[in-house]
């Protein structure tokens, strides 16, 4: 698990500059108003996302990432599926995120929008950025 977050963590500094990167570490993720998940295929992690409390009604999707080896294997769309669900089963109303802007990040925007993901502004502290996209999805 620890490879897929490094390599998460590596790509987004690789394609966004620094202040734009909003990639949670490690030991974010271990945060009391954070939730994570992985997927696996046998020993490998193939995919991981966490959800983030925001207040009362809101979430963030967060570290949503699929390995290269198993992208346009399906892998996102389960994680994206599992993560909907479960901010549904903790009485979220609104799941919130925010994306990069680059080429690398066209997969995950039409992976978002396919899931009725509409874009918004920055939320959350998140200020406009030419380097972010912000969507949000009323549950």
């Amino acid at each position: 698990m620890q490879l897929l977050l490094a390599e998460h963590i590596a790509d987004m500094y690789a394609t966004s500059p620094a202040e734009s990167v909003h990639a949670l570490d490690l030991d974010a993720l271990r945060g009391p108003d954070v939730v994570f998940w992985a997927a696996w295929d046998g020993p490998l992690a193939v995919g991981c996302g966490a959800l983030k409390d925001l207040n009362d009604d809101d979430v963030e999707l967060k570290s949503m990432r699929t390995s290269a080896a198993s992208r346009g294997k399906g892998v996102g769309t389960v994680m994206l599926r599992h993560l909907l669900d479960e901010a549904r089963r903790r009485g979220a109303k609104r799941v919130l995120l925010e994306t990069g802007s680059q080429q690398f990040f066209a997969p995950a925007r039409r992976l978002y929008e396919r899931h009725q993901f509409t874009q918004r502004g920055p939320f959350a502290g998140y200020i406009e950025d030419p380097n972010s996209h912000f969507y949000e999805l009323a549950l």
